[in-house]
């Protein structure tokens, strides 16, 4: 299944593919991924700048989107997996919000994975995983013109480390490697489970999905 161009879809779709999609990559992680004791759950982020300023509907739709913490038995947290929503990078605060958040996770000792099947914007240039990269270390990565979707998988050792994957609109999503541990890694299959919630998604959801350009009074 062709990764869709998510820039032109309403963001409210948008959300509701993602909070699908995380459900169907916990499950996926649950079901026989993850080495023994350890269990994927579904981590609702709390919204610390509830009573600021008003946000737009994509920074409103971040801020609750949800996303998957890997733990033990113990309740330790050992790595996180975010989706990226539009709301994170539609403005310079989201942008470094996000950048923030995961650069926190790493100095935790936590490993991260993140998955943006959204274009580069003007606040992202070089893609999420550019803007974090240019955080930790003095070489920018930029990412293919032709590949401007990013998969990032982040390994919080002693000196972090970063597996990228470049994927283009159009084209299947590759598996990519979470780190539980510095020398642990399941394979997520990040192909399969958008495939299997795409194929659960209402036939008018696709559509609008499909064919933006059909329904542009759509809230």
């Amino acid at each position: 299944m062709p990764v869709h161009d998510w820039a032109k879809v309403d963001v409210g779709l948008f959300h509701h593919f993602h909070q699908m999609w995380t459900c169907a990559l916990c499950d996926a992680l649950n079901g026989g991924l993850l080495p023994p004791g350890y269990s994927a759950l579904i981590e609702f982020q709390r919204n610390e700048a509830e009573h600021d300023a008003p946000r737009t509907d994509a920074q409103s739709y971040a801020a609750r989107a949800n996303l998957i913490g890997v733990r033990t038995r113990a309740g330790g947290l050992h790595a996180a997996l975010e989706v990226v929503s539009p709301g994170n990078k539609d403005c310079r605060e989201s942008l470094r919000a996000l950048v923030a958040k995961t650069l926190t996770f790493l100095a935790r000792g936590v490993h991260v994975l993140i998955v943006d099947p959204l274009p580069p914007t003007l606040q992202d240039p070089n893609g999420i995983h550019g803007a974090i990269w240019d955080a930790v270390r003095d070489n920018a990565y930029t990412p293919p013109p032709d590949r401007p979707l990013t998969l990032a998988s982040y390994v919080a050792a002693s000196e972090y480390t970063a597996y990228v994957e470049a994927v283009a609109i159009g084209q299947p999503l590759p598996d990519i490697p979470l780190f539980v541990d510095a020398h642990i890694y399941v394979i997520v299959p990040l192909e399969a489970t958008y495939l299997r919630t795409w194929d659960v998604s209402p036939k008018q959801f696709k559509e609008m999905v499909l064919h933006p350009e059909r329904f542009p009074d759509v809230d």
